[in-house]
């Protein structure tokens, strides 16, 4: 994955994100500020305002995809997809089409960062949310685009008061053991960092589970940003994950709660509208020296989401 120093985009990254023994460490998100209803940040909550820049197949900007169908911003907040695999360039537009640019008709995300007033330095990632007003990037980081979504704009809160603790705690340790565990478990170097990877993986997985045995959402009753964000794990799971990534020691589908829970929200009103089966295969089965060197694309599995 590429890299911007200084606003200078680099095809190579000079610090790669695996750390001694093996392990994958994610790099942080840095662009963070803040959209306020009540205009107490530069960034006021106005409909039309604000454009994102999302991939289909990234479990990040998914969040973000889900954030915006939920609360019913579709027309508020405009989308652009790049394609579905990166290239040495990183994320990539066509000229026209499903994969263009309809904002700055860039050709590549490194140009969106690049026309930021703040000289950029880190990783070109999505989701980016950009102020089409002040020219300026908002927040790369998904879990902030999702809360300040939720807290900014009218609709459905993800995110109530009440329910917080419980909806950080969840966050925390499916960030950690789930959303990031996958990744953890793919990218590892070593048979040790693999292992306690795809152990915490499964332990929290079990975990969710038996919760689901009890209650129909994470934080009982309500549906919440915490299920927003496992979501998105959920859908890649027995079509990416379980083979691309070796996290197989059980498919999502061979669970009692958390396969029927899944489902259910696939079934919430525009959510299926954000899943892309085949264009997950097509990312996470795309050549890669260490986990695909062919870049062949499985067939299956045929699973019934319905």
């Amino acid at each position: 994955m590429g890299v911007m120093i200084e606003g200078r985009y680099h095809a190579e990254d000079p610090a790669p994100q695996t750390a001694l023994g093996g392990t994958f460490e994610r790099a942080k998100s840095t662009i963070r500020h803040w959209i306020s209803a009540d205009g107490s940040t530069p960034f006021p909550a106005e409909a039309g305002r604000y454009h994102l820049y999302a991939a289909w197949n990234c479990p990040w900007a998914h969040r973000a995809l889900l954030a915006i169908r939920l609360k019913g911003l579709d027309k508020a907040i405009s989308i652009s997809y790049a394609k579905p695999r990166r290239t040495e360039a990183g994320w990539v537009f066509d000229a026209d089409g499903p994969f263009s640019d309809p904002l700055m008709g860039i050709a590549a995300l490194d140009e969106a960062y690049g026309r930021d007033k703040a000289p950029y330095t880190g990783r070109i990632t999505v989701p980016l949310l950009w102020d089409k007003v002040a020219a300026r990037a908002v927040s790369n980081e998904s879990a902030d685009i999702v809360r300040m979504l939720s807290d900014a704009f009218p609709g459905t809160d993800l995110a109530p008061a009440a329910l917080r603790p419980q909806i950080d705690a969840w966050n925390a340790r499916i960030y950690a053991d789930v959303n990031n565990g996958v990744y953890r478990a793919g990218f590892a170097r070593t048979q040790e960092a693999y292992d306690a990877a795809v152990q915490g993986l499964f332990a929290t997985l079990d975990e969710i589970d038996t919760h689901l045995g009890r209650n129909r959402w994470l934080a009982g009753d309500t549906f919440t940003e915490a299920d927003l964000r496992l979501f998105p794990t959920l859908a890649r799971f027995d079509v990416a994950y379980h083979y691309a990534f070796k996290c197989n020691i059980r498919r999502l589908s061979d669970y009692a709660h958390l396969w029927p829970y899944a489902k259910a929200i696939y079934a919430m009103p525009g959510v299926a509208e954000t899943v892309k089966f085949d264009i997950y295969k097509q990312g996470y089965f795309s050549p890669s020296a260490l986990r695909n060197p062919l870049g062949i694309v499985p067939a299956g599995p045929d699973i019934d989401w319905g």
